[in-house]
């Protein structure tokens, strides 16, 4: 006779099952730090919706029903204004899942939307939901996926910005805790053990958890030996480089941050959200660094090597007619990342340190701290001084040329093709003013045309040119592409201007209240470039050309008939954030985005609206969902008493025939079902063995002798009804 197999506690299997979903999250972690995903938080509720679903093993079709339904409304609360019951947003989501399968077929993975993307991530936890329910509920088998796990962080902890530091951590913990209950339940399945306390008492996890808290402190407490092995990116890098696959070619990934070197610029950057500096200001402002005025087709360079002198030697960078408001800032550097650069706002005309004098670059207009040996010294932290300003667009409107000279800003190679000349001329041949002519293509690069993207963005080879492929092929890229093509463009058209980098507001982390002013942290994922144009009588004057990116510069309308003055519509109500986040696209044209472009709802009130629905709508269902996996988990102790009390109460023959067929269903679904070419009597014996009982033969010969002889009155029924009412509550705890 086969050993009857052990069925576990549903206790254990949720612990173990949960233990696989821990592990599951790890995955999700490093997402925001190495792509451009964000609402995480969406797809880990969905990732927990479709996991309970697997457990709780509903019937297939309605799993199905369910899962698509929530992949849906994500999709929608996501990607769309609409509402989830207007049929328009499911005709959109057809036509864009048609044109990037056949992105697929063609294997143009970089043009798939951000839409597509999500739905195939929706749908790879999906089918996780299931793969992991088969390995550690069904098979009990967890290693792999745990191999798996630390392999896909190590990985990343090596190659990118992601510290998987406390991620192995809990990966170690909740590891050892699966392995534990996994090889606990197996052995007890091989050997048919019988340790009924285990199903009534949890006291045989403390050993294992003990024993796991125990190792994990004694590995965090233990003294460490330092790296034994090399570390393999530098070697990996000098392999490629050797190989003939350089950083300059199409797939060079780079690190997200300032940097000095500009003289090739392009190619795709993973993100790096490390604190740079905490900024003490009353409102946010771009930082600036540098500006470089050669572009050489390929990059920026400098006209001349850098020369520092005094402050006072180089004229304002704002003109006398332009209205300023003078105010301080106070930078704080985090930990090792201070620059031998001055991050300041615009305007700045003097920084309070505790030791050395600023300088200036004659050139780049870099600003730097030097002792008395003309040394540069490196600030952890420093105050700043400087005017914030305000310009007039009309008198920006009204500027004209002063004969100053300002070649060095006009300048663009001679390898520059004719039609990015042709180009700019065309898209400024109805404007008059040198403003307007800016402004025209400032606008030029808000269209659907181009998009904000840090993967899979090219570098120009050979003698091609950086600008002509950004505004002829690829049309998509970040903050470089697009502030250096508008340089050009404008310089094509005589226009001075140049290339500024540095960071952009950063993230408000501290509010301040009353005369306390608001801190701002500022992470290498708000390196920055931009643009500034020269305008005789204001000076210098900062555009903003990054698609979603928004140009924190005051321009005010002049005084009409003495009413108030208006901003300018350039100041946008979107606040740019990180370099690496994709920004959403904007369109002045309604009607047009509406019918083009997938808007994310949070970028309108009625979106912020839409949010707070999502999220109600969510917590509700989650909670109905809780309510009907305790239904259903009880379901068979419902049925058994709505059976139990109709055998009790009435000892017809059909219903002691149902309620001994529905002990046969509660056995099976516990785990034993009878087995082909097993007899009642062996199936009972078996049964009574288990659970150490008489009350399973006793029922079933009285079953036989009904079924077989038709013999209703020798059976005795009270006795029988409260036998089978014994062996289901033994069943059932």
């Amino acid at each position: 006779m086969s050993k009857p197999k052990q069925h576990p506690s549903i206790f254990y299997t949720l612990i173990l099952y949960s233990c696989g979903f821990i592990l599951f999250l790890e995955w999700f972690y490093p997402l925001q730090e190495i792509t451009d995903t964000t609402s995480i938080s969406i797809f880990i509720l969905y990732g927990v919706f479709c996991f309970l679903l697997s457990f709780i093993q509903i019937r297939w079709w309605l799993s199905f029903l369910l899962k698509g339904s929530a992949l849906l409304f994500v999709l929608n609360s996501l990607f769309f204004t609409i509402g989830f019951f207007n049929p328009l947003w499911f005709g959109e989501l057809i036509q864009d899942t048609i044109v990037n399968v056949q992105a697929l077929f063609n294997r143009a993975w970089y043009e798939f939307t951000p839409l597509f993307r999500s739905m195939l991530f929706l749908i790879l936890i999906w089918l996780m939901s299931y793969l992991l329910h088969y390995w550690f509920v069904i098979r009990k088998r967890v290693f792999l996926f745990i191999l798996l796990t630390i392999a896909y962080l190590t990985v990343l902890d090596t190659f990118t910005v992601y510290d998987g530091s406390t991620a192995i951590i809990r990966i170690f913990i909740t590891s050892f805790l699966a392995l534990g209950i996994a090889h606990f339940m197996r052995e007890m399945d091989r050997e048919a053990l019988r340790f009924t306390f285990v199903k009534k008492s949890a006291i045989w996890l403390l050993p294992l958890i003990a024993v796991v808290l125990f190792s994990s402190a004694v590995g965090l407490a233990a003294p460490k030996f330092s790296p034994q092995w090399p570390d393999p990116v530098p070697f990996i890098q000098s392999s490629a480089e050797n190989a003939g696959f350089s950083r300059e070619g199409n797939g060079a990934i780079q690190k997200v941050g300032y940097g000095e070197d500009d003289s090739r610029l392009g190619g795709s950057f993973v993100q790096d959200y490390t604190p740079v500096f905490e900024a003490e200001v009353e409102e946010e402002h771009y930082w600036r660094v540098e500006t470089k005025d050669v572009y050489t087709g390929k990059g920026w360079e400098m006209s001349q090597d850098s020369k520092f002198v005094e402050l006072a030697k180089i004229p304002p960078m704002f003109q006398e007619d332009v209205h300023v408001d003078r105010k301080q800032a106070t930078i704080a550097f985090q930990g090792d990342e201070a620059l031998d650069k001055l991050v300041h706002p615009y305007g700045f005309n003097h920084v309070e340190a505790s030791e050395g004098e600023a300088y200036i670059d004659t050139t780049s207009e870099a600003i730097q701290v030097m002792d008395s040996s003309n040394e540069p010294i490196t600030l952890q932290d420093y105050t700043v001084g400087y005017e914030y300003p305000t310009f007039q667009i009309e008198a920006l409107r009204e500027a004209s040329s002063t004969g100053e000279s300002l070649e060095a800003y006009t300048q663009i190679p001679d390898s520059l093709p004719d039609r990015v000349v042709e180009l700019a001329e065309e898209i400024t041949a109805n404007e008059e003013t040198q403003y307007d002519k800016t402004k025209a293509i400032e606008s030029y690069f808000s269209s659907t045309d181009f998009t904000y993207q840090t993967t899979d963005v090219p570098v120009p080879e050979g003698d091609q040119d950086y600008v002509d492929q950004f505004l002829f092929e690829s049309k998509a890229g970040y903050c470089d592409n697009f502030s250096t093509s508008m340089v050009v463009m404008l310089r094509a058209l005589d226009i001075p201007a140049r290339w500024a980098k540095g960071f952009t507001g950063g993230e408000l982390i501290d509010a301040g209240t009353g005369d306390e002013k608001n801190t701002y942290e500022i992470t290498n994922s708000n390196a920055h470039s931009w643009v500034e144009v020269y305008f005789p009588g204001s000076g210098w004057v900062p555009f903003e050309p990054t698609k979603g990116f928004t140009n924190l510069t005051d321009f005010q309308t002049a005084p009409v008939d003495g009413t108030a003055t208006q901003q300018d519509t350039l100041k946008q109500s979107e606040q740019e954030t990180d370099k690496d986040e994709q920004p959403a696209e904007a369109s002045s044209d309604k009607k047009k985005e509406e019918e083009s472009e997938v808007v994310p709802a949070a970028e309108s009130k009625s979106g912020t609206t839409t949010n707070v629905w999502m999220w109600g709508i969510i917590a509700a269902i989650l909670l109905l969902l809780i309510i009907a996996i305790m239904v259903y988990r009880s379901r068979l102790r419902l049925q058994s008493k709505w059976v139990g009390r109709k055998f009790t109460t009435d000892n017809h023959v059909k219903n002691y025939q149902e309620a001994y067929h529905f002990l046969m269903k509660v056995l099976q679904k516990q785990g034993e079902p009878k087995q082909p070419g097993e007899t009642l009597r062996e199936y009972a014996l078996k049964i009574d063995e288990k659970y150490e009982t008489t009350d399973m033969q006793k029922l079933t010969e009285h079953y036989e002798r009904l079924i077989y002889r038709d013999d209703n009155k020798s059976i005795p029924k009270t006795e029988m009804a409260q036998l089978w009412q014994n062996l289901i509550k033994r069943i059932l705890t």
